[in-house]
């Protein structure tokens, strides 16, 4: 009896996984497997059973990232790679200006370049690194397609093109070098990129540049610190008074030394 029990039961047993075994392969002929056509090629999507691991969520999500950082990389404009903190994009001759005034006594340098430049892209990772060298000096960019205006009224013929500026001594050295020439970079970096404090007030872009950017639209006057646009002070009107009275004291004295050595007074 515990026999038959025991036989009964496992060909019972056995009778419900053949079952269940044809019954899937009946609905396993009846619904076909998910495909799709990638490039004209059939792939097939296999089924995922009920409860086992999805391998493949987890691989696409792992694609998708691969594929998101490579589709960023490549809209990235050879320009934006590799930038450095002390790298800064110049959007107005406003920002320049002001740049430009609030560095103290740091090493500023100016690098205009225009997207279509082969030789500007040739040279901005050696630039990149160089500003990666030089952490204390601050670069800033210029594009000259979007800034064609200022680029005009600052003189950029020739790309690409540096200006070196530092504090109160202004302008210290313009040129304009290629990968070939990048020696001549080097050099003016080597030679004004040592620390040192500059006395006064930064003096940045010529008088005469603020003017024509000005007179362009690109600046306002009322923003600008110019000494030929100061207003008088109550002091300054005081010293100006006070050489005019020196000089006119002086030539007083001297008329009279003049006319007692022709004798006309005693």
């Amino acid at each position: 009896m515990a026999c038959s029990l025991k036989c009964g039961s496992y060909v019972s047993g056995f009778n419900e996984i053949v079952s269940s075994s044809n019954s899937k392969a009946s609905t396993s002929k009846k619904l076909p497997p998910l495909s799709s056509d990638v490039l004209g090629k059939p792939q097939v999507v296999p089924d995922q059973k009920k409860g086992s691991r999805n391998c493949s969520s987890k691989t696409g999500n792992r694609f998708s990232v691969q594929a998101e950082a490579a589709c960023l990389s490549r809209s990235m404009r050879w320009w934006e790679k590799n930038r450095k903190p002390n790298m800064v994009k110049i959007h107005s001759a406003e920002q320049l200006v002001c740049s430009l005034q609030n560095a103290g006594g740091r090493l500023v340098i100016i690098g205009f370049y225009s997207p279509g430049c082969g030789g500007c892209k040739a040279l901005h990772p050696k630039i990149c690194q160089l500003a990666e060298q030089n952490p204390n000096s601050i670069f800033l960019e210029i594009n000259c397609e979007e800034l064609k205006n200022m680029s005009h009224c600052l003189n950029i013929h020739v790309l690409p093109f540096f200006r070196f500026y530092r504090g109160a001594e202004g302008r210290l050295c313009s040129f304009s070098c290629t990968n070939a020439t990048i020696k001549k970079f080097k050099d003016a970096l080597a030679k004004h990129g040592s620390n040192r404090c500059s006395l006064g007030p930064a003096k940045g872009l010529d008088e005469s540049e603020l003017m024509k950017l000005a007179s362009a639209g690109e600046l306002s006057l009322s923003s600008l610190q110019l000494p030929s646009l100061k207003e008088e002070t109550t002091e300054d009107l005081v010293i100006m008074r006070s050489m005019e009275l020196s000089g006119l004291l002086n030539n007083a004295e001297h008329n009279r030394s003049k006319l007692e050595k022709d004798g006309v007074l005693p």
